[in-house]
């Protein structure tokens, strides 16, 4: 079995979207958690604000396989969709195990990770002593060092009737006015 993590993300219909996307690979992965959830004003793109979370899990697929497999759940939420509007479902592979390099296209560790606070931010808190591949540094000493320029706020979610956001984090980080 590989450690993985992955980001989910969306804008449009963001809780189901999400919901669906983690409904999904609970479908294929094993030991699937979860960060708390962000909205965050978009990155790179004219859109409305995005929910955000990253998964860790475990897998016994390939690469590729878990790649193509990530890329169905996205068509079968309207990613690939003609007449989309938004996007309704993205899920990108952080990490596999300790890999690092171009992998038939998949760069890994996934650069987003040390660019976005919606990244960095979830994956700090849910595997705070995780090791960035490459680098080796912890994902809580890099979000504690980040000098990323974004606004993002945790939000109220649950998956399966369980709160993936504690209300003491939305409380110390409200939402800006």
């Amino acid at each position: 079995m590989t450690p993985i993590l992955l980001g989910l993300g969306s804008n449009t219909e963001r809780t189901a979207h999400l919901s669906a996307g983690l409904e999904a690979l609970d479908g294929f992965l094993h030991n699937i958690a979860c960060s708390p959830v962000f909205e965050s004003l978009p990155v790179g793109i004219k859109s409305g604000p995005f929910y955000n979370l990253v998964v860790s899990a475990q897998t016994d697929l390939p690469l590729g396989e878990l790649d193509r497999r990530l890329k169905f759940i996205e068509a079968d939420n309207g990613r690939y969709a003609p007449d989309r509007r938004g996007l309704p479902l993205d899920i990108d592979v952080l990490t596999y195990g300790q890999m690092t390099g171009n992998f038939d296209g998949l760069i890994l560790p996934r650069g987003e990770i040390l660019k976005n606070a919606f990244v960095l931010w979830p994956l700090a808190l849910l595997v705070p002593e995780g090791l960035h591949p490459g680098s080796g540094i912890s994902f809580a000493a890099l979000w504690r060092d980040a000098q990323i320029e974004q606004t993002l706020w945790p939000v109220a979610f649950e998956w399966r009737g369980v709160a993936l956001t504690p209300a003491s984090l939305i409380e110390r980080h409200p939402r800006p006015v």
